[in-house]
């Protein structure tokens, strides 16, 4: 596994992914985004390790536009504009998520023998909490009905 560090870009795969959006036209970026989600998202046996880490790269593009959080693309995401990305890309996006941390990902098994598998873990799931914000839990009501 070509990585040096637990964010979205910092491994060889997304980085790569990043340079592809960089060398497309304006309007194949948004498709390209979408297909790796899609990919990672649906339903398979297994996701592997390619698949995984373009999807956390991808999704954390979308954090980036619906978000303040510049984290989300390091130096090493892509340097050229992206689109408008559409609004229902936030789910695929989690739903994408999903699988990257699940037990039919050659991701989350390699990560899971790291020493900083935590701090990888806790970074997916803040891209996913932008993404899907956590329901607050819900106070006591003052007057039962």
């Amino acid at each position: 596994m070509g990585t040096w560090d637990i964010g979205p870009f910092d491994n060889d795969t997304a980085a790569d992914f990043a340079g592809d959006l960089d060398e497309a036209a304006l309007e194949e970026r948004e498709a390209m985004i979408r297909g790796v989600l899609k990919r990672a998202a649906g339903p398979a046996d297994f996701l592997g390790i390619y698949d995984g880490e373009r999807a956390v790269g991808a999704a954390a593009l979308v954090v980036a536009q619906h978000s303040d959080d510049d984290r989300a693309c390091s130096n090493y995401g892509p340097s050229e504009p992206l689109p408008e990305l559409p609004a229902d890309l936030r789910m695929l996006a989690v739903d994408a998520l999903d699988q990257v941390v699940s037990n039919r990902s050659e991701l989350a098994e390699l990560w899971a023998e790291a020493a900083n598998w935590s701090k990888w873990r806790q970074d997916i799931n803040r891209l996913r909490d932008v993404l899907d914000p956590p329901i607050p839990p819900q106070e006591e009501a003052l007057f039962e009905i």
